[in-house]
């Protein structure tokens, strides 16, 4: 494919990182030189220093035979401009980054496909949705639903007491039989490898494992990886950053008690007036002081979303010495996510990672729905929708000519999830939810294609 992306900040570079490791054809335009010059010495792109929304500029990437172009400029404006003129131009797909999360909210009275932008995407947005996902699912510290929770996809830090530790995935599947959840990814304490599980894979201790599952399946993963379900009511957000604005205001519409602290003064009494139901607090998050004199050991879960990823982390290390229950801290820094675990972080979030999930299922063959990046795992799940043309389509799983390097997680068919074994056959119509490592991704997308 050939890709134009506009804006060599943290969330285009590591678009352009990303693609260009997958050899597409991809242009990164931006106005600052040394953005654009770290871009050229470390990644195989071209790239253009000008106006994104310049039409000569435009011209000279070619933009009447680019498959997709992608404004992630810090500018909503920009981006919105961009993909209206590369529309006209010819370009055939167009995606734009807004942080204004009203124009998500009404984008079917808006049109904005009429106007030559095809998608929007707030990352900001992307990541308040995905810590109140977080927080109904407390003990797990990866979540994504799929068609608004017919199948969830969970990942969990596995204890010495859970029954099958020890087990094969046959062994573990034999015993509880009657189970509803799948395993799809496992993560070994202390390497960087991922394992997309088979029947002879043994379930460890400290296993870092995701499964996908049903709503029913949850309360049994639940007792059986020994996790307690937490009701969390009391949160406290650390920064007044827009994802925690849009966080604090999300978890109010849901009645849960949000005390929120800002630095600056002048912030903080805007968002008093933009929250009347959140308590708002002026003050230095860093101070431990504060935050127990604002009650931080009564506090379920503490978010820590100021814009120092240091301050966040070591935020929510105070907050993990008060016994509070789920932690969260959003990072800049993608190296920092191999910690999270080992230093006792519930959930590290990285806007980057959320914008280029949600981007990536546009590059994808096959009808692709959505698309999700497992943290600090080198692997994808995708939910495709089979098609007549569809190689699997009337094919039962097991004699299929699956990748080892991939597996089959659910199907979601007339609005219910199935945790899909080997004898069930797909259908035109079903979506399958895959998890797959980059190796196997093109034979996956022929499967569906």
């Amino acid at each position: 494919m050939k890709i134009i992306i506009a804006g060599a900040g943290e969330v285009g570079f590591h678009l352009a990182k990303l693609l260009s490791y997958e050899s597409q054809n991809i242009t990164l335009i931006d106005s600052n030189k040394d953005s654009l010059s770290y871009a050229d010495s470390h990644l195989d792109i071209r790239v253009l220093r000008g106006d994104a929304t310049s039409i000569a500029i435009l011209k000279d990437a070619q933009v009447e035979k680019s498959d997709l172009v992608i404004g992630v400029t810090s500018s909503e404006t920009t981006n919105i401009t961009l993909c209206m003129l590369a529309k006209q131009l010819g370009c055939k797909r167009t995606i734009a980054r807004i942080s204004n999360a009203e124009f998500i909210h009404n984008k079917e009275a808006i049109r904005f496909s009429d106007l030559g932008i095809d998608e929007l995407i707030s990352p900001e947005a992307l990541a308040a949705t995905e810590i109140q996902l977080l927080l109904n699912q407390s003990a797990f510290n990866n979540t994504y639903e799929f068609e608004e929770g017919l199948l969830i996809m969970v990942g969990v830090s596995l204890p010495s007491t859970a029954p099958f530790v020890g087990k094969t995935v046959k062994e573990a599947a034999q015993i509880f039989s009657e189970l509803h959840f799948m395993p799809i990814a496992i993560q070994r304490m202390g390497t960087q490898y991922t394992i997309v599980p088979r029947g002879d894979t043994v379930f460890k201790e400290n296993d870092q494992v995701y499964f996908i599952t049903s709503r029913e399946g949850l309360d049994e993963l639940y007792k059986l990886t020994g996790k307690e379900k937490k009701d969390i009511k009391n949160v406290m957000i650390l920064g007044g950053s827009k994802v925690g604005f849009k966080t604090a205001r999300d978890l109010c519409r849901n009645r849960f008690n949000v005390k929120l602290i800002e630095k600056s003064k002048e912030k903080a009494f805007d968002l008093a007036d933009e929250l009347p139901n959140a308590l708002i607090i002026n003050g230095d998050g860093r101070n431990v002081e504060l935050l127990e004199e604002e009650n931080l050991e009564a506090m379920d879960a503490f978010v820590a979303v100021t814009g120092n990823s240091e301050t966040n982390i070591m935020s929510c290390l105070v907050a993990k010495s008060k016994n509070v229950k789920k932690t969260i801290a959003l990072v800049e820094n993608m190296d920092y996510f191999q910690l999270s675990h080992s230093i006792g972080i519930d959930t590290l979030l990285n806007k980057k990672l959320l914008a280029a999930n949600n981007i990536f299922r546009h590059i994808r063959k096959g009808e692709i729905v959505a698309m999700t990046r497992l943290n600090n795992l080198n692997a994808e799940i995708l939910e495709f929708i089979v098609k007549p043309t569809s190689q699997v389509n009337g094919q039962i799983i097991r004699e299929l000519e699956f990748p080892k390097e991939a597996t089959i997680g659910g199907v979601i068919r007339d609005n219910q999830g199935i945790i899909a074994l080997g004898g069930f056959r797909i259908t035109e119509g079903d979506r399958v939810v895959v998890c797959c490592l980059p190796s196997a991704i093109p034979k996956i997308e022929k499967l569906f294609l």
